[in-house]
This record gives structure tokens, sequence and C-alpha cells, in this order.
């Protein structure tokens, strides 16, 4: 009985917080400004050195970024994208967490971008 309290339990939490969706970058061919988001959460400097098209930047590393993605509107399907993707996925459970539905995590991140 309590093995499956434990499993309707965490099922239930997979659902609250949104599901892990990742894709390669690679595929990325783009996105609507008006219905998704994409977002580079790369430093500053190497957002400044180059990025796609249309994104918006804000740094994993930084103490703001909780309060900074407050910002973005969670209705909208967000794209994150970082230098090689270990940054992102974090950014995309961390997201998860403050109630965003739907956050794809962009696999091989920027590096793998310019390799297309």
């Amino acid at each position: 009985m309590r093995i499956l309290l434990v499993v309707l339990l965490l099922i239930s939490v997979q659902f609250t917080i949104g599901q892990i969706v990742s894709r390669p970058i690679t595929e990325f061919t783009g996105f609507n400004e008006f219905t998704e988001v994409l977002l580079d959460v790369r430093t500053s400097v190497e957002f400044k050195a180059g990025c796609i098209d249309g994104a918006v930047n804000i740094d994993w590393l930084s103490n703001q970024f909780n309060e900074r993605v407050r910002y973005l509107d969670k209705n909208k399907k967000i794209y994150v994208y970082c230098k090689k993707g270990g940054r992102s996925i974090k950014s995309q459970k961390r997201l998860a967490e403050l109630g965003f539905k739907n956050v794809v995590n962009l696999e091989g991140g920027y590096d793998a971008f310019l390799m297309k």
C-alpha cells in the first residue's frame, strides 16, 4: 500500500512540475516570438560573442536568475540553450519548479548550433 502511495505521489509531482522535454538544437529551425521564447542561459560575455537571433539572455550562473525568469510569460513555450547543454538542463528543471509548463531543452547547445 505504501509503495502505491509513493508511486502515485511521484506521478502527481511529475505532472505538477511538467515534463522534461529535450530535442537536438540541430533540429531547431526557429521560433514564433508571439507564442514562444528562446532563452539563452549563458553568461553575458558568451551571449555578446554570438547567439541565436531573437534569443533573450538570462545567465543561469547569476544570483538573479530566479527573479529575472519570473518576467517571462508562463503561457509561452520556452526553448532553452547554453553552450553545450549542462546549464540549459539545470535551468529547464528550475523553470519547471517555478511553474513553467512547456520548456524544451535544446540539446548540444550553441556549439552544436554553429556546426549545423
